[in-house]
């Protein structure tokens, strides 16, 4: 719809150029009113065309195939007062034709062909000629056939233009409907995958609170079985602890889905509230991070404890590559940050490139291949996105991209 408005403005300003040169470079005695009349209702229909494309409602075949017609309806009016099938322009008719044939269903592209030939037909019987007949001896019939030559030549010229762009134009948006489609349909299979994986978590969450309840109440009884056992005391004390640490855990993981908001916060504390949670997690890290200019510093970002996660999911993958010699930094450009973590592990294999962050893709071999899968469908929530590189001295190159918010942005 929004290229038939940019095919319509072209050929507006055809049609009022070639009426201008016919009343006062050839001096026809045409109908001015009513082919101004003509024009402005095309005009019209325009305005109204494209002022109805801001509207949420999607456009229809019927719809589309109506708007046709009525180019149809105009440009046979316009040739019926100039001249009908003997106005060299006559294959005006075929823009609406063509656009249909690019654009609808075999069954409206019929109907159209039979609207077109019927307004042809009907042109080659009833118009209103160019010349009248008591001036046709002001004109020598040489005179005629050239000026007649001379418009189909323009005619044919302005037809293979406007043909190749529109067409083109159409063809290019179709491409693009058709990659947002398939985009859609990706997105979709992956919101299946992570609602299944979300099921299974909480199913197993669940799950576990029985056995958690079955150990607590089984040391209880141990502790009280054996009480001048120190030895074993100790033991039990210390399973009692990572069992409530386990309960606690579960506990907290439930509270963070429920109340997980995104909310603005500045870069730097994120990443040290990361990198933090990080050394506590994993203490036997080796990390270097490059320092931060204020301004980067200060830059503020939508986040959420899935953010967090997701991070300290791709921290981890690094880590599990190789501990020692980490390499973080952050940038700034354009779209918003762009945070890297280069590890010195042995790189990505060149046969799962392509597959990683697909569920149950993994390059370690005791791993699930869930986590990279659940950090790139977080990060594409918030925006983002994860992209992995084999560093040209060595190791994996882990990119983050994060947009800032849209003050941010501007400011940069």
């Amino acid at each position: 719809m929004l290229q038939l408005t940019y095919v319509r403005t072209l050929v507006l300003f055809l049609l009022s150029c070639a009426l201008l040169f016919a009343v006062y470079g050839l001096y026809l005695p045409l109908d001015v009113w009513l082919i101004g009349s003509a024009l402005a209702g095309l005009a019209i229909l325009n305005l109204v065309t494209f002022a109805r494309l801001h509207s949420p409602w999607p456009v229809t075949e019927i719809e589309l195939f109506s708007h046709f017609c009525a180019d149809a309806v105009i440009f046979g009016f316009l040739l019926f007062q100039t001249g009908g099938a003997t106005n060299p322009f006559i294959f005006l008719l075929l823009v609406p034709l063509l656009s249909a044939a690019a654009t609808l269903s075999r069954g409206f592209v019929a109907l159209m062909a039979v609207i077109v030939i019927l307004l042809y037909t009907t042109l080659l019987q009833v118009y209103q000629p160019l010349l009248a007949p008591q001036a046709s001896h002001q004109h020598s019939v040489l005179n005629l056939l050239d000026l007649h030559v001379t418009g189909m030549w323009i005619n044919f010229l302005f037809t293979a233009v406007l043909v190749t762009w529109s067409i083109s134009q159409m063809q290019q948006s179709l491409k693009q409907r058709e990659s947002n489609l398939q985009r859609e349909r990706e997105k979709r299979i992956q919101d299946q995958q992570l609602l299944g994986l979300a099921t299974m978590a909480a199913g197993t969450a669940h799950e576990l609170g029985t056995p958690l309840s079955t150990l607590r109440i089984t040391l209880s009884e141990l502790a009280h079985t054996h009480p001048n056992d120190a030895e074993l005391l100790e033991d039990v004390a210390l399973m009692q602890e990572q069992v409530e640490r386990c309960s606690q855990r579960l506990q907290q993981l439930a509270h963070q889905v429920r109340d997980d908001q995104p909310q603005a916060e500045a870069l730097g504390k994120l990443l040290t509230r990361v990198l933090e949670e990080w050394s506590l997690m994993r203490p036997e890290v080796e990390f270097q991070l490059e320092p931060l200019n204020p301004q980067l510093e200060q830059a503020r970002l939508l986040t959420s404890v899935s953010l967090q996660q997701a991070l300290l999911n791709l921290l981890n993958n690094a880590a599990d590559a190789s501990p020692k010699g980490i390499e973080i930094s952050v940038e700034r450009d354009t779209s918003g940050i762009r945070l890297h973590i280069h590890d010195q592990g042995p790189g990505l294999p060149l046969e799962q490139a392509d597959q990683l962050g697909k569920p149950f893709v993994t390059t370690k071999g005791r791993g699930l291949g869930i986590g990279l899968f659940l950090t790139a469908t977080t990060l594409s929530q918030h925006q983002g996105e994860v992209r992995l590189y084999n560093h040209p001295a060595g190791g994996t190159l882990t990119e983050v991209l994060l947009p800032l918010l849209e003050e941010e942005s501007t400011d940069g």
